[in-house]
């Protein structure tokens, strides 16, 4: 399989993984992560649309293969692409960022809330793993196999 279905999945995969995460986390504690998660209010013009929660968690997908696509050419570039931490560290910091744009909507949690950052980066942390995670199972091994298999 081409590099890019292989990375096409691997952000649906996560993105998948992402959003059930925080709709479960939502769902058993009442923090709103996967509100946070689907909310637009704060980008300009598309903050306007009314979109349903299906259309939201599109936006989210295309969000999410686009940033596996982006982190994962980045550390391809310096050599780092198979190692588990600069996912996990850029994907939590990624995060980190987002969480304050809990301050620019009344449907997210409050900037303050502690337990909901912490459902928050933990999240991020699971995506960046899962990310990682099937970069490594599906293309670095998947290109040993290969490899060796020519080699035969």
């Amino acid at each position: 399989m081409k590099l890019v279905n292989k990375l096409f999945i691997i952000g649906m995969i996560a993105g998948l993984i992402l959003g059930g995460f925080f709709k479960l986390i939502e769902q058993t504690t009442g923090k709103k992560v996967y509100v946070l998660l689907m909310n637009i209010d704060y980008f300009p013009i598309v903050g306007d649309w009314t979109l349903s929660g299906g259309e939201e968690f599109v936006l989210h997908m295309i969000v999410s293969v686009a940033l596996v696509f982006v982190i994962y050419f980045l550390f391809r570039k310096k050599d780092i692409h198979i190692k588990m931490a600069p996912y996990i560290i850029v994907n939590t910091l990624i995060g980190a960022l987002l969480y304050l744009t809990t301050a620019l909507s009344e449907r997210t949690p409050e900037i303050t809330d502690q337990s909901a950052f912490a459902y928050w980066l933990v999240g991020h942390m699971l995506y960046g793993f899962v990310v990682w995670l099937l970069i490594v199972v599906r293309i670095e091994k998947g290109k040993d196999h290969h490899e060796n298999k020519q080699k035969s």
